[in-house]
């Protein structure tokens, strides 16, 4: 799948927990990622969904916002996913040079994360 146009400015990492402090170069991997070969990404529109997806099980979780210019343009993919414009896959490892912020968000049990991190401004 061809990227999109234009590139958005930042991809994130949705973590279930607070990220190691500082931030290490390279960020340690978790297993999904070590075993799909690749660092599952979203942009920000996906966040939401993503999160609603895969980490319902959770209230709290975390999220790093990568500037997508700092990887090379052949390390990330534009997968396509099922109800997307496609996904950013990092093949290859981000790290802290990579993070320009992390940020916490915790969501009430009777809410979605969509609900949660809708209108979210850090998300741009």
């Amino acid at each position: 799948m061809e990227a999109p146009n234009p590139l958005p400015k930042y991809v994130y990492k949705i973590i279930p927990t607070a990220p190691p402090s500082p931030i290490p170069s390279p960020y340690p991997l978790s297993l999904l990622d070590q075993k799909d070969g690749f660092v599952h990404l979203s942009t920000a529109a996906q966040i939401p969904i993503t999160s609603d997806l895969f980490f319902t099980a959770v209230h709290q979780l975390w999220i790093l916002k990568l500037r997508l210019s700092n990887f090379d343009a052949s390390s990330v993919k534009w997968d396509e996913v099922e109800g997307t414009n496609g996904c950013p896959h990092l093949y290859g490892n981000f790290g802290a040079a990579d993070v320009e912020s992390a940020r916490e968000f915790g969501r009430e049990a009777d809410k979605t994360w969509t609900e949660t991190l809708k209108g979210n401004e850090w998300l741009e």
